[in-house]
């Protein structure tokens, strides 16, 4: 039992390791390539789990095997357009300037009830309110809507915004963040200099927030 533990642990480290050097994308943000690596990567990775008479390395190898093929593969996909359409595919328009492109729905094999859903996940309630919709190679739509139902921006309205930069979260559970004093182009004595003026010590703080203008927000940790 307790080698089971063990082996247990030492896989699920090195598959985090092994998913870090694949990248960073969500599993809705995946290319084919990438899903396949992944859901390979865990029926492996579960074997040597279970059967503790089983080496080891039988998981530890194939598990390299694919993380090297993978990154290989990505390499390859930036440096050839050609490669990388011939793995991922290609972006389908299912909707251009305002009509629904049957044919190519029936390609995808993509229902209306389908198409509908994904409108809806993106607050769109009509399909007569879609200028462009596209299907991307991950699976996600792009949808552009038409002129007279799209919301004005700043420029557009004539309106000029305040640019109040990134806002980032500073100090974490009584943890100040450097990664983040960077984001909000501040420093530790400035935030020391806030939590003083607001009598609270580092500790006593479970978030605090600043953007690079300096307006921040600071919540108390609960007793």
């Amino acid at each position: 039992m307790f080698i089971s533990i063990i082996r247990t642990v030492i896989l699920y480290v090195f598959i985090i390791l092994a998913i870090r050097l694949m990248g960073k994308r969500q599993i809705s943000d995946m290319q084919p390539s990438e899903l396949v690596v992944t859901m390979v990567i865990s029926d492996i990775a579960s074997l040597p789990m279970q059967n503790t008479s089983q080496p080891l390395l039988s998981g530890v190898i194939p598990v390299l095997v694919l993380v090297a093929l993978e990154v290989a593969v990505s390499v390859l996909m930036m440096k050839s357009r050609r490669f990388r359409r011939l793995i991922c595919g290609a972006p389908v328009v299912v909707i251009e300037d305002g009509k629904l492109l049957q044919s190519q729905m029936k390609r995808l094999r993509l229902t209306t009830d389908d198409l509908c859903a994904q409108l809806r996940q993106q607050n769109i309630f009509s399909l007569s309110d879609v200028q462009y919709c596209i299907m991307e190679t991950n699976g996600v739509l792009s949808i552009l809507e038409k002129p007279d139902k799209r919301v004005p921006n700043a420029e557009e309205s004539g309106v000029k915004m305040k640019d109040n930069k990134i806002e980032t979260v500073v100090i974490s559970d009584g943890v100040l963040l450097d990664a983040s004093l960077k984001l909000c182009q501040t420093d530790k004595k400035k935030i020391n200099k806030i939590l003083s003026k607001n009598q609270i010590k580092q500790n006593e703080v479970f978030i605090m927030t600043m953007d690079g203008s300096g307006a921040y927000q600071i919540i108390r940790r609960e007793a």
